[in-house]
């Protein structure tokens, strides 16, 4: 009976299993139903074609140029001022570990360098003595003229010598020898100053080529030479004067057969005033270039120089000041001539065509307008005009580097108050 048993539930299971055989479907693919299928294409997307950009004209480009060259030289004086201040600092500790290393036994190196002194001029008053024989009354005022001198000398050491052991830290210094620091050192301690003094003279340099002269904080920038770069002045007081004295500081990146600094004129005579830049001189004409006054070799590129131009009816005196020298000077300039009023003043070009187009007032020979070959490039600050001629003391004051220059404005254009308005590309900058 057990024998029947077991193939039964084999059986039974068996049924079950068919039973249930339709119900159960098993997909063992992969299912993505973002998957593109064989044969299918997908649809191809609209092409958006990028908006075009406008076409830049002269006039954008120009002033594109301009913002990179301002942004370049910006980088450029940034990453300058910081190697200044790292050379500063390095010279700074070497003279600081210089300081500390010598300043204790000076006192003994002078002591020695006079004794060695002293020797050489005893042991040639003895050659002079055994030479003289007789001893003459030349030889004997030579010997105390000498004499004298030696002692004069040692006074000098002695002087010097008080002074070194007086300082902090000779105490440390006196157990040195002196032939730590013989001559050799002393031509060594001399050469050492010498180069150190060198690298600070050239620390500012740089760092004045980096600020403004004279106290200024601002200068016009003229970027290039062209007809349209220009500056117009607007003077506080009319410009009828039988004298004058302008001024300015001024720092060209070059200089053409004719460079326009200033310019005044009018209808009748577009030249009455004129500063002007030639190479490497100066002019200033007085109603006309018939009428000038000539300064060689003062000019420099890339410099900043201060220049003054003064002018009197009386005598016709004309004259030129550059740093703060008077350079040149002439009589017999426009005698008698009184600059009329009326007129145009303008810094970085001339004004040689006097009225606008269609007035029929045209000065014959003047139809032209600006001239890009006349015009100014570079940086001007510190631009006054006064009624008067100005005395050499006063001059001096505004030539000035280091000083205050700036403060002292003219009665017809003072820099700073005076109304200036850029033209073209020219613009203020601090």
């Amino acid at each position: 009976m057990a024998r029947w048993r077991i193939p039964l539930a084999l059986l039974s299971c068996l049924c079950l299993a068919l039973a249930y055989e339709d119900d159960i479907e098993v997909n063992y693919a992969d299912n993505y139903y973002n998957e593109i299928s064989q044969g299918e294409t997908p649809e191809p997307t609209p092409s958006t074609t990028p908006c075009r950009a406008p076409d830049l004209t002269k006039w954008d480009k120009i002033f594109s140029m301009l913002e990179n060259s301002q942004m370049r030289e910006t980088m450029l004086l940034q990453y300058a001022d910081d190697i200044i201040k790292v050379e500063m600092s390095s010279v700074k500790g070497e003279i600081l570990r210089f300081l500390a290393e010598y300043e204790g036994s000076c006192g003994l190196a002078v002591e020695a360098a006079g004794r060695r002194a002293a020797a050489q001029v005893e042991a040639r008053l003895r050659e002079t003595l055994s030479s003289a024989g007789g001893g003459s009354s030349a030889v004997e005022e030579m010997l105390r003229e000498l004499l004298s001198t030696v002692q004069s000398q040692a006074s000098r050491l002695a002087k010097l010598e008080s002074s070194c052991f007086s300082s902090p830290g000779a105490e440390e210094g006196a157990a040195l020898q002196p032939a730590q620091l013989g001559g050799d050192g002393l031509e060594g301690l001399l050469a050492a100053l010498q180069e150190t003094r060198v690298e600070l003279e050239e620390a500012r340099r740089s760092s004045r080529r980096r600020y403004l002269p004279a106290g200024c904080e601002m200068a016009l920038l003229f970027p290039m030479r062209s007809r349209r770069i220009f500056t117009s002045v607007f003077p506080d007081a009319p410009l009828s004067l039988s004298s004058f004295t302008v001024c300015m500081w001024v720092k060209p990146n070059a200089v053409s057969n004719k460079t326009v600094l200033l310019s005044y004129g009018n209808r009748r005579n577009p030249y009455e005033i004129q500063l002007l830049l030639s190479k490497a001189s100066a002019f200033l004409t007085i109603g006309g270039e018939a009428h000038l006054v000539e300064a060689a070799g003062v000019v420099k590129t890339s410099e900043w120089m201060h220049l003054c131009g003064a002018w009197s009816t009386q005598q016709g005196l004309a004259s030129l000041w550059a740093g703060g020298r008077k350079v040149a000077s002439t009589p017999g300039v426009a005698e008698g001539h009184t600059i009329p009023d009326g007129g145009s003043l303008q810094l970085g070009q001339e004004r040689n065509g006097c009225c606008p187009p269609g007035s029929g007032s045209r000065v014959s020979g003047f139809e032209g307008g600006f001239d890009a070959k006349l015009s100014f490039a570079g940086q001007m600050t510190g631009v006054n005009m006064w009624d008067r001629v100005l005395s050499q003391n006063q001059i001096g004051q505004l030539a000035r580097r280091e000083g205050e220059g700036c403060q002292q404005r003219g009665n017809l254009v003072a820099w700073g108050v005076t109304e200036m308005v850029p033209h073209g590309g020219a613009q203020f900058t601090n």
